[in-house]
């Protein structure tokens, strides 16, 4: 089909003149649907149902500004012995400049390559949070919050100062049994 102009002026010599019509009739579509936040549903559900899955007894130990937390079952030395620098840190992540999101993958990745080397304790460094606002520490909190959860985690406790104090984290890792 070729476009003929002598078509195209026998065509509107047939139609006529053309004008549009306006009406005040209701409009024949149906109203579009509102959408709907089905991920920010699934993503809610997907929070409690950790929050609901979390074992009793996984409190985290916090005294001022340092962070400590100990697997229910084990003796309370462990925690004493990794601050004291008792294993020595077989690697390290900066998670400084990361948002919650990035950090809490950034560590559950940390810990399964730690994990899968063979590493039973490492340090995370989360910073003090000191510019946090008032919120609080987010990097700290999102830290000790994925340690506690982690099956593989241990223990965890604030560094030696010379290590960064309570801007780091040492986690002891337990290996399959």
């Amino acid at each position: 089909m070729s476009d003929d102009p002598d078509d195209f002026s026998t065509f509107r010599d047939a139609v006529g003149p053309v004008r549009r019509i306006r009406s005040e009739r209701a409009e024949s579509r149906p109203e579009r649907a509102r959408p709907h936040p089905r991920m920010r549903e699934h993503d809610e559900a997907r929070v409690l149902d950790e929050l609901a899955a979390a074992a009793p007894g996984e409190e985290l130990l916090e005294t001022g500004e340092e962070l400590q937390w100990l697997r229910p079952g084990l003796q309370r030395r462990v925690l004493v012995r990794l601050r004291r620098g008792h294993w020595q840190v077989q690697d390290e992540i900066d998670l400084h400049q990361m948002n919650v999101e990035a950090a809490t993958r950034s560590i559950r990745l940390f810990l399964d390559d730690a994990l899968s080397a063979g590493r039973s304790c490492v340090k995370i460094i989360h910073g003090k949070g000191l510019r946090s606002g008032p919120g609080g520490p987010r990097l700290k909190a999102a830290t000790a919050r994925t340690l506690s959860r982690h099956p593989r985690v241990l223990a965890f406790t604030a560094a030696r100062p010379g290590d960064g104090g309570s801007g780091a984290t040492y986690v002891l890792l337990g290996q399959r049994r």
